[in-house]
């Protein structure tokens, strides 16, 4: 359905009135938020990365299957495996969990895993499983991160929410999103990044562009004091190392 499509109901419930607030997964948000609504909090962010759930990477043999959605982690995958094989994988997370091809794997995040208390689940059937270093597998942008929005005229929602933001996770967050919309909002290809607020209060940024065969990735770091400028550099910095081409063949 394109990215949003998990966003669109509950914010049309906040602006018609039916809802005060919207709890989203911060990595289903378009990079554009809806000029009557503000992301008032983003609470202290889960673990950002990706899980590989059915066997360790070390471990896929040869031409395994892994099931996956995400161009992201396909390409990424592909590029250090150039062996493996993908399919598509839908679902909610029990779903996925049934469809792990055999002999191979699935991925998810892991911020699904400790949310939903799976690992000894995970366990008791015997499906091995891996949290993949950003190394390996850089993050879907604001992956692990929770993005609280209401109306933006909402003064006193906005007041309470203040209670729940955590400014080390929202500077990160708004860090990669800014990252995002530099690419031109919702971005086709894969693409990913984490940012991280370092002891100073500036932001450490890793970003990630690719093809969608996995034959190319660009990634790059840097760091800067401010949270947007630091997403916007790194954009214009992977595309000036030839992440336009890749967007614009």
């Amino acid at each position: 359905g394109g990215k949003g499509v998990f966003a669109k109901e509950v914010q049309a419930a906040v602006l018609d009135g039916r809802a005060r607030i919207a709890v989203h997964s911060g990595k289903d948000l378009p990079a554009a938020t809806h000029p009557d609504l503000v992301i008032a909090a983003v609470p202290h962010r889960a673990d950002a990365r990706d899980v590989l759930v059915g066997a360790t990477f070390a471990d896929l043999p040869v031409g395994a299957l892994v099931a996956t959605g995400s161009v992201r982690r396909r390409a990424q995958l592909a590029w250090r495996r150039p062996d493996l094989t993908f399919q598509g994988l839908r679902g909610n997370i029990a779903t996925r969990l049934e469809r792990i091809p055999a002999g191979g794997a699935i991925v998810m995040a892991a911020a699904a895993l400790d949310r939903l208390g799976l690992h000894d689940a995970l366990a008791a059937r015997g499906l091995p499983f891996e949290v993949l270093d950003e190394s390996v597998v850089l993050p879907q942008v604001a992956q692990g991160a929770l993005a609280v929005e209401c109306r933006r005229d909402d003064d006193e929602a906005r007041a309470l929410l203040a209670a729940v933001e955590h400014r080390p996770s929202r500077r990160a967050f708004d860090a990669e999103r800014a990252f995002l919309a530099a690419l031109g909002g919702d971005c086709d290809l894969p693409a990913g990044a984490h940012a991280v607020a370092a002891a100073d209060g500036s932001i450490v940024i890793e970003a990630l562009l690719a093809s969608l065969d996995g034959h190319t990735v660009l990634r790059r770091s840097l760091t800067h004091p401010e949270p947007a400028v630091a997403g916007e550099q790194i954009a214009a910095t992977l595309l000036a190392a030839g992440g336009r081409s890749l967007l614009h063949p």
